[in-house]
């Protein structure tokens, strides 16, 4: 895989993170309306999850900028996205989840599915410690 291609992953996954967490730490009370789904009991648990979505934009912003020395931060983005995954999917399986979600858990497997194989060509193009 090429910079060139590792650098177009992570802007394009840095601008869906940081797009999103802005989304719903400021919107959320619309976009839930309209998928009919119940909000929490305090809104802090939605604009947490989103900030922490921001804040992985902006590692993901970092990757892009300097891949190579950057690359620590794809195993914590893996890690994430793998996590959001792994619970949308979970649930569900062996319950329900508001559709919304399907579709940003594809796109995260997506992500790691990039990810893996970025992060290896990284490794192989880093200076020898």
């Amino acid at each position: 895989m090429s910079l060139k291609t590792i650098k177009a992953i992570f802007l394009i996954s840095a601008l869906y993170d940081i797009l999103l967490g802005i989304i719903f730490g400021l919107f959320y009370q619309p976009v839930y309306q309209s998928f009919g789904i119940e909000l929490p009991n305090h809104s802090g648990y939605i604009q947490l999850s989103a900030l922490y979505l921001f804040i992985f934009g902006i590692g993901f912003y970092l990757v892009y900028k300097n891949p190579v020395q950057n690359r620590q931060i794809i195993l914590l983005g893996i890690l994430m996205k793998l996590a959001f995954f792994i619970v949308a999917i979970g649930h569900l399986i062996f319950d329900t989840i508001p559709s919304i979600y399907i579709p940003f858990a594809v796109l995260d497997i997506i992500f790691v599915l990039l990810f893996v194989p970025a992060n290896s060509a990284l490794k192989k193009m880093a200076p020898a410690a």
